[in-house]
């Protein structure tokens, strides 16, 4: 049976569009993919002997996300939209990199002198604060480099790097983790680096050495900036990006503040075997949260680039309903199979309690996904405070439930919050886009699909878990479904790439 049925207006357009976002996604992914395998190796019994351990690491790590985004200060996206439409791209350039060398340095040094005080706010070893200030540093110095090269067009580039920073950090959690130890045993010169119960830092050591790494790769950009700053410029860019700042603190909060609530609401005798459960079995939404965040690296250049484009809303809409329908097929597949990936992720039964989350953080996560995908219009319209204004609202949620129903449901209640927030902020972004700036998405087929992959997925999960040829039975279905709507879309792609 048909349902709907999209025209594409320019097949060209979205061939490019996911072209980079699939090396955009490479870029995302493996580093992400890096999760995953550090996630086996820091879960191991031999490397971090208990679970509070890892809730400890992954309780630092969530203070990293937060101030990654206080660091950029939405200044990265304020260059995408002032590079795009300013003549003077030179004076974008230099007064945005002036911008974050500045405020990056001012971090360092206040960083480093109030070192002991901010350690006794976030409850983090001195030790550790000292490390995490210098990386947070050094990725901040990144920004715009990694920005120039997006909005050039070079993704091939932008990968690499990337992925050499994956590299210089995996293989020193490896060396660090595994191999220092017995190195030190049969060699005095090894054994006078080695450090017992280091393990922690070893962690953090490893992600400053890679970061290092990655600014040493492009600091051939800073020799070509012009060092002149445009006060009116920058003023312009602040105004556009400091909603965005606000925005991402918000999103920073929907995504890690759990695990800071949780350090403060349970017990403490419970609180970081609780971090550490939920946040492993977190990593197992990580395939939701690749295929979305990719897709934003891909789509965002997009979105300004065809912003002149007569048929922008047009185009807006289809990227959109492709969005949906990978992301229906990517959540019942991940459902499907979640008990064969989390043996194959997390092998250590310790961490497995808190499966149950899964469902509803790849909901959330295909919720966040086409929310970014709906905040075209108050990008290209410069109305960025929208976009911040929704991001707290979703934050005040996150933050409510949290706080009202973590001491009764653990973390069950911090991915429930999660789901509620960005299902919210979807809504509210629609309903404001729809005023704002009307873009022709079939609204009927997107919520076909969603429901129908949710559907399926709780069949899946709670009645036949395990249960694999009935499941791809399912997700066979699923296919078949959107196959039988979008045959007439899936055969003018094909005869797109064929003529390609």
């Amino acid at each position: 049976m048909y349902f709907y049925t999209i025209n594409f207006i320019d097949l060209g357009v979205l061939k490019t569009l996911y072209k980079q976002t699939f090396i955009y996604g490479l870029a995302t992914v493996i580093p992400r993919m890096l999760s995953f395998l550090l996630v086996r190796l820091h879960t191991d019994k031999s490397v971090l002997q208990n679970v509070s351990d890892y809730g400890e690491v992954s309780l630092i790590f969530a203070y990293f996300v937060i101030f990654n985004v206080v660091l950029a200060y939405g200044m990265e996206t304020a260059f995408f939209r002032f590079f795009s439409k300013e003549s003077n791209k030179e004076s974008v350039l230099s007064t945005a990199s002036i911008s974050i060398l500045l405020s990056s340095f001012l971090f360092l040094v206040l960083g480093l002198l109030f070192q002991h005080q901010i350690a006794a706010i976030t409850h983090i070893h001195v030790n550790y604060i000292v490390l995490v200030v210098w990386t947070l540093f050094l990725d901040a110095l990144v920004i715009i480099p990694f920005a120039y090269l997006r909005a050039l067009g070079k993704p091939g580039t932008y990968t690499m790097i990337k992925l050499t920073n994956v590299i210089v950090n995996l293989g020193l959690n490896i060396f660090l983790l595994l191999m220092l130890k017995s190195f030190a045993s049969g060699s005095k010169l090894w054994e006078a680096i080695f450090i017992s119960n280091f393990e922690v830092s070893y962690i953090f050591i490893s992600n400053l050495v890679a970061s290092a790494v990655t600014l040493l790769l492009l600091i051939r950009f800073y020799f070509k900036v012009s060092y002149k700053i445009d006060p009116l410029l920058w003023k312009r860019m602040m105004q556009y990006a400091l909603p965005v700042l606000v925005a991402g603190v918000a999103f920073s909060v929907n995504e890690t503040f759990d695990r800071v609530l949780l350090d403060r609401l349970l017990p403490e005798e419970v609180a970081k075997r609780s971090i550490g459960m939920y946040s492993a079995c977190y990593k197992l939404a990580l395939f939701m949260m690749l295929f979305s965040t990719a897709y934003r690296l891909g789509i965002e250049p997009f979105f300004f680039n065809q912003s002149k484009n007569q048929d922008a809303e047009k185009n807006y809409a289809q990227v959109l309903e492709l969005f949906v329908v990978f992301g229906a097929v990517i959540l019942l597949t991940v459902v499907v199979f979640i008990d064969l990936l989390k043996v194959l992720l997390i092998p250590n039964q310790d961490y497995w309690e808190a499966m149950s989350v899964v469902p509803l953080l790849l909901l959330a996560y295909l919720f966040l996904g086409i929310y970014h995908n709906l905040s075209v219009w108050y990008k290209v319209t410069d109305r960025t405070k929208f976009g911040a204004y929704i991001s707290v609202f979703g934050a005040l949620i996150t933050l409510s439930i949290n706080s009202v129903f973590i001491v009764k449901f653990n973390y069950m209640a911090s991915a429930a919050a999660t789901l509620v927030a960005y299902f919210t902020m979807t809504l509210l972004s629609y309903y404001f886009g729809k005023k704002h700036y009307p873009i022709p998405y079939n609204i009927r087929k997107i919520a076909l699909y969603v429901c129908l992959a949710v559907f399926l997925s709780a069949l899946s999960f709670y009645k036949f878990r395990a249960n694999y040829f009935l499941g791809t039975g399912l997700i066979t279905l699923l296919l078949m479904i959107i196959y039988t709507n979008e045959k007439t879309m899936i055969k003018q792609l094909l005869k797109k790439q064929n003529e390609g």
